[in-house]
């Protein structure tokens, strides 16, 4: 008789049975609780003011705590929270030990860390270290002599010409204009690959290095969980600071980024900093391809666990120019991740965040008929993709762009420095740059948090540093968390259904239908447990037939109240999203949970439950003997999971259930 077995063999009692940590492993992967985590990113200046101000603070980040533990995330972002003059809205810092004083104080930023201990959740703040601002007191004093100690902590160099007056090569800043300022101090220039006010700091000298390493360690001994860490991969500059060629010049990201010591010094910061922690490390990978992803994020690396790819966040715009979209396009990334990232090199899922428009903005569809709809829809597909999910603020409530005007509603330094490159010179008419901006701008993501419906949102009793969306009465959090069909409760509803399903973590993905226009369908498998998700990516009903003729069984979740099932014809609405589980070949018929229906020619099917025996996953072996599915459990035991031997739990469940036959 043939028996077909789901053997559970990764979890609890197998960490208790193996002697190397690298063997618990789930389909491959090594389980760490960031892999697991849903991360939310705060934004400081505009979640919440405690004081009138009109900015938002850290007293008042920790005032909200409760609602962010009652949306069901892990792990709190904290977007830069350092001492800084604001050129760059604290991406530019003056002081790495102490809290912007419009943000409050260090006895603040206590709290707020405990607040987050006490609700079990987990803190990890930006670590901005490419450059400093201009008023860091190493820059303040490197610039004073070209012989003080601190002149090699940053890049100074020469101006060309007979008269020295031209910049040393032809770097451009990803603000606009060169990324060289003259200093007529030492008559000099330096190297800022942003904003004038933020110089770039020479990590080839090893003081700078430990200066850095230092810092973290002051944060981390406070408590915090792991970093952020700010265009990281563009520390290591160029050799000798050559000319950009023509072709460099049309991608300086990449230009800039993966310089021949960078892997180097992460792997240095990695031993002396991040290895004696338990800590979450997360790259802003800005120039860094897929391809050269596992170089920094894989597990024999000692890098990073993760970084952010902008491909797919970015499918919408090309350089600084807005452009349309294809689903089939946003689903080729998807793909690409998946083959290119094994098990042991960790993704990342985001479409949004502080440097980028809102995401039912650029994603979904912020029309009052399909905003609700579309933006869940996006929640649907972010949490139920490969990868570790991030979400940013107001996201859990459909939050959209502002409808800007003129230049002047804009406080974002990038698009003033455009507005003055590109309009102020004559190159693009003021009306076509605007209507870019509206699109573009990351101001659409700064704008105040809307929490209710009284004046400015909530967000303040003063006047807001950035003005409040005038949809905030319409869109806000406490209409949201009290209506049971919001878009907030909806992701709350998915981050549990996330946190509940190891499939959706740790599972296999595969797209079933790449080249359709509109529906995005794909399934999420481990063992025996198999996940279908559907997602209908237009604003018109869709009568989709299910590639390979699945019929699912079960309809875990779904944006707008459908219950088909046990069909592989599925009538979907505008911006419908529904995540099913079906039986895989294995457990067809079968209930789920364990129960035994009979199979083909008289064979029967038999699945043990992972937590029967405290596991997290399984896998299937098929014989016809106890003898020969036990040699298959002992192998899959060896090669994926590292044991010298089945745990004896496992054993004894794995034989009963074949006797039982």
């Amino acid at each position: 008789m043939l028996a077909v077995m789901a053997l559970p063999f990764v979890g609890s009692v197998c960490a208790q049975d193996m002697p190397k940590p690298e063997a618990k492993r789930i389909n491959g992967y090594t389980p760490m609780w960031w892999k697991e985590a849903v991360v939310y990113q705060v934004y400081p200046r505009s979640f919440k003011d405690s004081n009138g101000d009109g900015i938002g603070d850290l007293p008042g980040i920790t005032s909200k705590l409760d609602y962010l533990k009652e949306l069901g995330v892990d792990v709190i972002w904290l977007s830069p929270h350092y001492d800084s003059p604001n050129a760059d809205n604290g991406y530019d810092i003056r002081d790495y030990r102490k809290v912007m004083k419009e943000f409050g104080t260090m006895a603040d930023f206590d709290a707020l860390l405990a607040g987050v201990k006490q609700r079990h959740m987990k803190l990890i703040i930006d670590l901005v270290v490419n450059h400093t601002s201009d008023e860091h007191q190493w820059f303040v004093e490197s610039r004073k002599s070209k012989d003080n100690s601190y002149r090699e902590y940053y890049f100074w160099r020469d101006g060309k010409g007979p008269e020295g007056n031209q910049q040393p090569n032809n770097y451009p800043s990803f603000f606009s204009g060169s990324a060289w300022q003259y200093d007529p101090a030492t008559k000099q220039y330096y190297l800022h690959y942003f904003a004038v006010k933020q110089p770039d700091l020479n990590w080839d000298n090893p003081k700078v290095r430990a200066e850095v390493y230092d810092l973290m360690k002051f944060w981390l001994d406070k408590g915090v969980d792991g970093f952020r860490m700010d265009v990281i991969p563009l520390i290591s500059k160029p050799a000798g600071l050559p000319d950009l060629t023509s072709e460099q010049l049309k991608d300086v990201g990449k230009a800039y980024a993966n310089g021949p010591h960078m892997h180097e010094y992460l792997q240095e910061m990695n031993r002396n900093v991040m290895s004696k922690y338990d800590v979450m490390t997360v790259g802003e990978a800005l120039g860094i391809s897929l391809e050269e992803t596992p170089l920094m994020v894989g597990d024999d690396r000692h890098e990073l666990n993760m970084i952010f790819n902008f491909d797919a966040v970015r499918i919408n715009r090309d350089g600084r120019q807005w452009k349309s979209w294809t689903l089939p396009e946003l689903k080729a990334i998807y793909a690409r991740h998946a083959r290119e990232l094994d098990v042991h090199s960790w993704d990342t899922v985001f479409l949004s965040n502080h440097d980028n428009p809102r995401l039912v903005s650029s994603f979904g569809d912020d029309s009052t008929q399909y905003r609700v709809a579309s933006a869940k829809l996006i929640e649907t597909m972010l949490l139920t993709l490969r990868g570790t999910t991030f979400i940013y603020q107001g996201d859990e409530l459909g939050m959209t762009n502002y409808p800007f005007k003129g230049i002047g509603d804009y406080d974002d330094i990038e698009a003033k420095n455009g507005y003055k490159a590109d309009v102020e010179t004559g190159k693009v008419s003021e009306a076509a740059y605007l209507d870019n901006l509206r699109h573009m701008s990351r101001d659409n993501a700064r704008t105040p948090m809307q929490w209710d419906g009284s004046a400015n949102g909530g967000f303040t009793t003063g006047k807001p540093w950035l003005t409040v969306n005038p949809n905030y009465k319409e869109i806000n959090a406490a209409e949201e968390v009290e209506d049971k069909q919001s878009i907030y409760n909806y992701t709350k509803a998915m981050i549990a259904l996330r946190h509940a399903t190891p499939v959706l973590v740790y599972g296999s993905y595969e797209d079933l239908d790449p080249m359709n226009p509109s529906i995005f369908a794909y399934t999420r498998s481990l063992g025996i447990d198999r996940y279908l998700v559907v997602l209908n990516f237009s604003g018109n009903p869709v009568t989709y037939k299910i590639p390979g003729g699945l019929k699912p069984t079960k309809l875990l979740i779904t944006n707008l109240g459908s219950k088909e099932v046990d069909t592989s014809t599925l009538h979907l609405k505008p911006w419908e999203a529904r995540v099913y589980w079906y039986p895989s070949a294995a457990s067809a018929g079968m209930p789920r949970g364990g129960s035994i229906a009979p199979g083909e020619e008289g064979a029967m099917t038999k699945v043990l439950k992972c937590r029967d025996v405290g596991m997290d996953c399984s896998f299937e072996a098929r014989g016809n003997s106890e003898e020969e599915i036990m040699a298959q459990a002992a192998e899959h035991a060896r090669k994926d999971h590292g044991m010298e031997k089945i745990p004896t739990e496992i054993a004894t469940a794995v034989k009963a259930a074949i006797r039982d036959e």
